[in-house]
């Protein structure tokens, strides 16, 4: 991996490579995506079975759109019974997690006879985006799905793409299972979430698209905004870890290799403090390469956006971080927790030399689906917020207002609107 020294011209330098990755860089696509979503709103399943036959090359159609129950005991007859607990006890250690995230609704009394409170709802339906091209995510299932039935959603649909055999990948279908999803169609890409937006013949209508996907699916889902909820843009995958010279240069290694195996545009950056490390952590990150599977889908993430920065303190490496706002950020320092304090802008945090990023990709409990590029700044990890609403409650009595009514009047007529002023004036006009 490259060792540069973190300056602020090398750190805008970096900033620069890592917003190049954004979904809202590949407008090129835009105009494909665009026409994919109109020929679903206006066709509906047929353009799903036309798109699976051309990119899935499968023949999916009316007879073997939906999912039975009969393909989900095929999918748990294919898959290890061993491989089954642990998902199981991974959705038990995410739910656990989510339902700490649960609100309530509340209602507050005045003596005045004024009443306010906020009722909080989940959403009647939520559609779940599953990939099913280079890689089957199963872990996906259970952070998307889990949340949502912890926070009360009624129906669940997910869409995934099923391979030239007709089939979804069984790990997927088992996760779906364990994760109580109501209703899975056999669609990918853009097409899925057009149809998860719009409604087709066969796929229902949602109220929010929720769940990762290539570039296709984030532009699908930015021009379904509007029409429907969703959770987030997603980018590439990324990660940043933080250390100090007490960090193990070989466990530094495996996990930024960790995420650079995702794709070609994952970034894996390390910043220290240490030079040593830095050197240490490029060599063991050289030798683990030729011994992964993904070895040439790695060197090409790091060639693009793998680094090593060595800053002259750990305030400079600290401010950089929080610059990136990194989507998992991994503290090894020799007080991780005081380190912690202060990061603002990370979408997890995993801290010390035994809690690594994949802890948190498939067993911890906290949710994986991140904000990525830099967003963590501003957005959250999806959680049990992201399936419920809220309304607010408002009720006075004719002695509540009669105490208030006449500074809404002044605010109405200093706003130009005399007909809300009306409104509030007309209650204490004599018969």
């Amino acid at each position: 991996m490259r060792i540069i020294k973190l300056t602020q011209e090398s750190k805008d330098s970096l900033l620069n490579d890592l917003l190049k990755r954004s979904p809202n860089n590949y407008g090129q696509y835009e105009k494909t995506v665009q026409e994919i979503i109109e020929n679903v709103r206006s066709n509906g399943d047929e353009t799903l079975f036309e798109l699976a036959h051309k990119f899935d090359k499968n023949t999916i159609d009316a007879s073997n759109f939906k999912v039975t129950d009969a393909e989900i005991e095929e999918a748990f007859s294919l898959i290890e019974p061993e491989f089954i607990e642990v998902m199981e006890k991974a959705a038990k250690n995410i739910a656990d997690y989510h339902q700490k995230q649960l609100r309530t609704s509340w209602i507050e009394t005045k003596p005045d006879g004024s009443i306010l409170g906020q009722k909080v709802t989940p959403l009647d339906s939520v559609g779940v985006y599953v990939p099913g091209g280079k890689a089957v995510y199963p872990s996906s299932t259970l952070m998307t799905t889990i949340p949502a039935k912890v926070a009360g959603v009624s129906k669940i649909v997910m869409t995934t793409p099923a391979g030239p055999d007709n089939k979804v990948n069984p790990g997927t279908l088992v996760a779906a299972k364990i994760a109580g999803v109501d209703e899975i169609y056999k669609t990918g890409g853009a097409q899925a979430i057009a149809a998860l937006a719009f409604g087709t013949q066969s796929v229902p209508k949602v109220d929010k698209i929720v769940g990762p996907g290539n570039i296709f699916v984030a532009l699908a889902k930015k021009a379904v905004y509007g029409y429907v909820s969703i959770d987030s843009i997603a980018g590439p995958s990324e990660i940043l870890v933080l250390a100090d010279e007490t960090a193990n240069a070989k466990y530094v290694a495996a996990d930024l290799l960790s995420q650079a195996e995702h794709d070609e545009l994952a970034s894996s950056i390390l910043i220290t403090t240490s030079e040593k490390l830095a050197e240490e952590v490029s060599r063991e990150v050289d030798a683990f390469t030729q011994q992964l599977s993904r070895k040439e889908i790695i060197e090409k993430s790091l060639e693009n956006y793998g680094y090593i920065l060595v800053a002259e303190s750990m305030d400079d490496a600290i401010d950089a971080a929080n610059e990136i706002a990194s989507e998992h950020m991994e503290i090894l320092t020799a007080n991780p927790y005081e380190t912690m304090t202060k990061i603002r802008h990370a979408g997890a945090m995993f801290l010390g030399n035994y809690s690594s990023e994949p802890l948190g990709d498939y067993f911890a409990g906290p949710n994986h689906v991140l904000p990525t590029n830099g967003t963590a700044k501003f957005f959250s990890p999806l959680s049990v917020d992201d399936y419920i609403k809220k309304s607010s409650i408002i009720s006075y009595s004719r002695e509540a207002l009669e105490a208030v009514h006449k500074d809404i009047e002044l605010f109405a007529r200093k706003e130009g609107l005399t007909a809300h002023e009306n409104s509030i004036k007309v209650r204490f006009e004599e018969a």
